[in-house]
């Protein structure tokens, strides 16, 4: 397949915002391609190179962007710049500037797709200035079109409005002429995390190939969700007799070894092995397998006191320089509390008390790994000292798990329930919301450009983003700034294709930072979409305030949920159930 072909659907898929033509143009798209262009297409729909645990980007920022296509469009930067003014898009900037000076023959998706593999994978000295070269190449070689959507990519702002659902609908429809495969495919990509393998997995070997994928150390597992409640009597209400853990407040990591190697994802299934050099020889040390995939919390700790610190300070070791000096100054622990492989054994498929007792017996005592500690029990007055304990510790809360549960990856339901100290009054808990739009703002706000953030959650059921606030406080006068600058990297002249919204901000925003909101309660709202059903209103944040920045950690898909606001809406006292 050209890649001038797949630019024509680019721009189809970028003219539409219903996900029923969305996936019927993918599926079509799915099946004019070749088995070793599957791969390719997949990723570069997910606007990613290769899946996320791989940690491979392209590493080019917008100013090295700009000056490869003045490179390759034979102008002066300050041109490229004024039209980037004009436009608002590089990539439209650069289908303007940029004609095709290679008389080659065109280019085939492959061969565009290993020349950004190409550019990703450069290194060491002079690297920069090869990236830009070779970019630069690589767009004199296209046509206008196929210009546009490389440069889009290159900067993180395809602006197709496809999520992971809806390429695993197209998949199934290329390849049975429905939807009814979706499930297969779904357990598949939560297992190994890579839908470019996945998808060329259907293609090769069909459905048994598809039905054949298993666990496998080096390729994270989608984590397995909890579920809120209000009280520990709903807790043994819907569980019985459970395993009640304590709930640690830091970065929740998934822990690969074989032999002595060891790798780190997170929560969002980002590599992270080197960030943490003492839980990774903490875990060569102390977990007795040759192979093992497990999970954990880590916790930076006091090593004076032995008190755990707050997330404001665990969350400091997520760095990519200086490690070695913040190990010393906040050292980790790692709680581990469940194990998904073990020696040629798949444990996912296990009850979770047979997973807990397996997990507690590979690990050998030692500061750095320690077991999640828990209680086993029936009786809702017994969950309720254990919670009130844990508050204490100056903890979270608990999460409480259903001891015949296997692990589901990717799900979200009630075989775990949290319950954690804020949902026991007013809403005190917090909101990741995805920022969808912005307005100018009015009085002293007004220089800023900026006066409030649109943020939306995310709707499972539709992947789309529904939004559940206006957002004007929180921030300082030079993170209003910065925010606005942050969102102008990816504004939008319409709404977006995943976006529902009755609101029409004065800036568009692509989905693709996460906030996180404390507000005073939810409540009911006409002018909101989150949980909106008909005439009915849906719910809406009162006094939204941001707290800390963009959540690196978390994709647009990590967000808050609809479901959980409804959750959430539920909890409060004010609310009879």
């Amino acid at each position: 397949m050209k890649f001038a072909r797949l630019a024509e659907y680019f721009a189809r898929l970028e003219g539409t915002t219903k996900r029923r033509t969305m996936c019927d143009l993918l599926s079509a798209l799915f099946q004019e391609a070749d088995l070793e262009e599957i791969e390719p297409l997949v990723y570069l729909c997910q606007e990613q190179l290769l899946p996320p645990y791989r940690g491979l980007e392209l590493g080019l920022a917008e100013k090295l962007i700009t000056t490869a296509i003045a490179r390759a469009a034979a102008q002066e930067e300050k041109g490229v710049i004024a039209q980037y003014k004009r436009l608002g898009d590089l990539g439209l900037v650069a289908e303007v500037l940029v004609q095709r000076t290679d008389d080659r023959s065109a280019l085939d998706v492959v061969t565009v797709y290993d020349k950004l593999l190409t550019i990703a994978r450069t290194s060491g000295e002079g690297s920069i200035e090869q990236k830009i070269q070779l970019l630069a190449d690589l767009l004199r070689r296209l046509s206008p079109p196929e210009v546009r959507y490389v440069v889009r990519f290159a900067m993180g702002q395809l602006r197709l409005g496809i999520g992971d659902p809806t390429i695993l609908d197209a998949l199934s429809v290329a390849a049975v002429k429905d939807k009814s495969l979706r499930p297969e495919l779904e357990r598949a990509y939560n297992l190994c995390s890579d839908l470019g393998l996945v998808a060329r997995t259907l293609f090769a070997a069909g459905k048994n190939g598809i039905k054949g994928f298993t666990v496998q150390v080096g390729r994270p597992i989608r984590m397995a969700l909890a579920e809120r409640v209000a009280t520990a009597s709903e807790i043994v209400q819907r569980l019985g007799k459970c395993r009640v853990e304590r709930k640690y407040d830091g970065l929740r990591l998934q822990c690969h070894k074989r032999g002595n190697q060891v790798e780190m994802f997170s929560r969002n299934l980002k590599r992270m092995t080197l960030m943490f050099p003492e839980l990774i020889a903490a875990i060569r040390r102390q977990v007795q397998a040759k192979e093992v995939i497990l999970e954990g919390e880590a916790v930076a700790v006091n090593e004076e006191t032995g008190e755990l610190f707050p997330f404001q300070v665990t969350v400091q070791r997520k760095r990519k320089h200086a490690i070695e000096e913040h190990a010393k100054e906040f050292p980790l622990v790692l709680f581990a509390f469940d194990l998904l492989y073990a020696d040629g054994s798949d444990y996912t498929c296990r009850p979770y008390l047979q997973r807990q007792t397996k997990l507690a017996a590979l690990i050998t005592a030692g500061e750095r790994i320690r077991l999640a500690e828990g209680i086993i029990t029936d009786e809702a007055t017994r969950i309720e000292q254990f919670f009130d304990e844990s508050i204490e510790k100056g903890l979270e809360g608990i999460v409480a798990k259903r001891l015949d549960a296997i692990y589901q990856a990717g799900a979200r339901n009630f075989n775990w329930i949290k319950l954690k100290r804020s949902y026991r009054g007013e809403l005190s808990d917090t909101v990741d919301v995805v920022i969808v739009g912005y307005l100018r703002g009015r009085g002293l706000r007004a220089r800023f450009g900026i006066g409030a953030l649109l943020g939306a959650v995310y709707d499972e059921a539709s992947d789309t983003f529904k939004t559940v606030a206006k957002i004007g406080s929180g921030l300082t006068e030079e993170e209003w700034v910065k925010a606005r600058r942050l969102c102008d990297q990816v504004s939008m002249t319409h709404r977006p294709a995943r976006v529902d919204s009755l609101i029409e901000p004065d800036v568009w925003v692509e989905p693709k930072y996460v906030f996180t909101v404390l507000a005073d309660e939810i409540t009911k709202s006409p002018i909101h979409t989150c949980g909106k059903r008909g005439a009915e209103p849906g719910y809406a944040l009162r006094f939204p305030r941001l707290i800390g920045w963009v959540r690196a950690d978390k994709r647009p898909e990590d967000a808050t949920t609809v479901q959980e606001i409804h959750t959430l809406y539920r909890l409060q006292r004010r609310v009879k159930v």
